[in-house]
């Protein structure tokens, strides 16, 4: 069942551009998981860190542990394509939907090509820039390619394959409001709603007392999303949203229009927002965002931001962000105490998130670059592909060069620009500022050798003073 479940999801992968925005991409199971394997998941999801807060207040120790041992469920978590990437802040909420997934729930993703377009006041202090429809549609694919890409990942790698995982569905918003006017949704949806209600969420009112206030627009967004959930519960029978605390009111709103309109019993979980060591929330806003696109933030810089984190921050993180038994990560914890040089939660924390968001090979590319970059192996940086050097060294240039006989070591400086012209350049070869493939040469006349200064990829990686990298890649070898 594993096996042909991965190629469902490389076919998907592969044809992904075949799939329109409103269609879903849904991973069948035959069987539904045993009701052992869903007890304790509400439960568990608390140890963990990754459930904050629920609403009504009483559906985490009551009726929902109760109805996620009744059968398969559905939760849906939504995500607004305001950039063409999502960024570490979310990937907790994929996590929470990758739990439940495992347990055999059935999960929704949400992308909101109609909510961006009307701005979240929810943790904004002004007005989100207003997206045009075009920017909101290119975005909402390149997001959904990533989620196809991280469900994909842990499937893979971290699904226990002798259980069968619940159904996987992603929707855009814009296909159940892209028929409607202001007019008919005021009056079938807006008629649920009520002013004080809205205007007493927190925010709301931190806007309205902001210099700036809050403009209709905005306003209406809680009466959206409360509509989303509605909707999902109507058409898919969803019952339960995840959704991070500062969209708690956002939730309620929810709540609340469901049981005007059809007295449905409903959920919200609220999880908690990443933050730095600073206490600053990660994201777009904040201007301190790690992407999952590949394109924004490499395998490399996500390994590295992991592995850079506080001490004090790993033990959570490795809660929150990975899929390890709490046992092993206390082991872990134990065995970093005892030798904390080696690092080994940090580590292990790197390397479980690189894997899931960018695969294992992504995550061989992110230890080739470690390599590379903090311990001068050359070995690695053979190994390299061209798009891992431009990744690695995103400000160096990127020069492809025909390589001429007899081309010498400050020919190479040279073309590259990476020294002045005349006897200062040639001085600072003969001084030893000049590295070639992590070796100082000091011989500016020296013809350029096969496998020392040219690597079997064709590569010199010039590097001059600790900060300054230039990529040849020679074309002629």
């Amino acid at each position: 069942m594993a096996a042909s479940m991965a190629r469902v999801c490389r076919y998907f992968l592969r044809h992904k551009s075949c799939v329109p925005l409103t269609t879903s991409f849904a991973l069948k199971c035959k069987f539904h998981c045993s009701i052992s394997a869903r007890t304790g998941l509400i439960q568990g999801l608390y140890k963990r860190g990754i459930v904050k807060e629920s609403f009504p207040d009483d559906a985490a120790h009551e009726r929902l542990p109760a109805l996620l041992q009744s059968g398969a469920q559905t939760v849906y978590c939504g995500f607004d394509p305001t950039a063409d990437s999502l960024h570490v802040g979310n990937l907790l909420a994929l996590i929470g939907l990758l739990h439940f997934r495992s347990a055999g729930h059935h999960v929704l993703v949400v992308l909101g090509g109609a909510t961006a377009q009307i701005g979240d006041p929810s943790g904004k202090t002004s007005e989100r820039e207003q997206l045009c429809a075009d920017v909101v549609e290119a975005n909402t694919r390149r997001i959904r390619e990533s989620i196809y890409r991280i469900f994909t990942n842990h499937e893979l790698n971290f699904h226990d394959g002798s259980k069968t995982p619940g159904t996987v569905t992603v929707l855009n918003n814009l296909s159940w409001y892209k028929d409607w006017n202001v007019v008919k949704f005021l009056s079938e949806a807006g008629r649920h709603l009520r002013m004080g209600t809205m205007l007493s969420r927190h925010s709301v009112q931190s806007r309205l007392r902001s210099s700036e206030g809050m403009s209709l627009t905005e306003f209406t967004y809680q009466a959206f999303q409360a509509y989303d959930f509605h909707h999902l519960n109507q058409i898919y029978g969803c019952k339960i949203q995840l959704g991070g605390t500062d969209q708690l009111g956002n939730l309620m709103s929810g709540h609340d229009f469901i049981h005007k309109v059809s007295s449905e019993e409903v959920y919200g979980l609220t999880l908690p927002l990443v933050t730095s060591s600073t206490g600053d929330k990660l994201g777009k806003t904040a201007g301190n965002a790690v992407w999952l696109d590949r394109d924004r933030t490499s395998p490399f810089e996500l390994y590295q931001f992991f592995l850079r984190q506080p001490d004090a921050s790993v033990e959570g993180y490795l809660k929150l962000f990975t899929f390890l038994p709490l046992a092993e990560v206390e082991r872990l914890m134990e065995q970093q105490r005892a030798d904390p040089a080696k690092r080994l939660a940090h580590k292990r924390l790197a390397a479980e998130v690189t894997k899931l968001v960018h695969g294992k090979e992504g995550l061989g590319s992110a230890k080739r670059c470690t390599n590379t970059l903090y311990h001068s192996s050359v070995q690695a940086l053979e190994e390299m592909s061209d798009l891992e050097l431009q990744e690695l060294f995103r400000e160096a240039p990127f020069h492809e060069l025909l390589l001429e006989p007899g081309t010498t070591v400050i020919d190479a400086c040279r073309l590259v620009k990476a020294i002045p012209e005349g006897p200062k350049g040639y001085r600072m070869v003969s001084e030893g500022a000049v590295w070639l493939n992590h070796e100082r040469t000091d011989k500016p006349e020296q013809v350029l050798i096969p496998k020392l200064h040219i690597l079997a990829n064709g590569l010199t990686l010039v590097r001059v003073g600790k900060k300054n990298f230039y990529i040849i890649k020679w074309l002629s070898l």
